[in-house]
C-alpha cells in the first residue's frame, strides 16, 4: 500500500509533518508547502498510485474520491462560488514533481488560462 521512499506516503503515515486539513481511510489533503493561491491544498489517495497514467478501471473508485474531496474542500474553504481549480499533473513534462498520484485544489483569486 505504501512505498517507503515516497515523500506522500510518509505524509499520509504521519512520518512527515504537514497542515493536514482532511483525513479518512483513503485519502488526506494537506496544505501545499508552496502555495500557488491563496487556498492551494493537495489530495492524494493513501495506496501509492505514482501517476495518472497508471491507473485503470479498477481505480475508479479512488479517482471519484479525489474529485469528491476537492468538491468538499472548496466548498469548507469558501471558495466553490467563486471558482476553483483541480490539476493533476501527470510525468515531468506536465508537471508533476512527486511521483505519488496527487491532485491540486486551487482558489481565492481569479485562475488564468491557459496554465503556465
Amino acid at each position: 500500500m505504501f512505498k517507503d521512499s515516497c515523500l506522500f506516503c510518509k505524509i499520509a503515515k504521519k512520518e512527515i509533518p504537514s497542515r493536514i486539513v482532511f483525513e479518512d481511510d483513503e485519502v488526506t489533503a494537506f496544505e501545499d508547502i508552496k502555495p500557488q493561491a491563496p487556498v492551494h491544498i493537495v489530495i492524494i489517495p493513501k495506496m501509492h498510485i505514482e501517476r495518472l497514467s497508471d491507473i485503470d478501471i479498477k481505480d475508479g473508485a479512488i479517482m471519484s474520491k479525489l474529485i469528491l474531496t476537492a468538491k468538499d474542500m472548496a466548498e469548507k474553504r469558501g471558495v466553490s462560488e467563486s471558482g476553483y481549480r483541480v490539476v493533476i499533473n501527470c510525468n515531468r513534462d506536465g508537471g508533476q514533481e512527486i511521483f505519488h498520484l496527487h491532485a491540486h485544489l486551487l482558489g481565492g483569486r481569479p485562475l488564468a488560462w491557459p496554465p503556465g
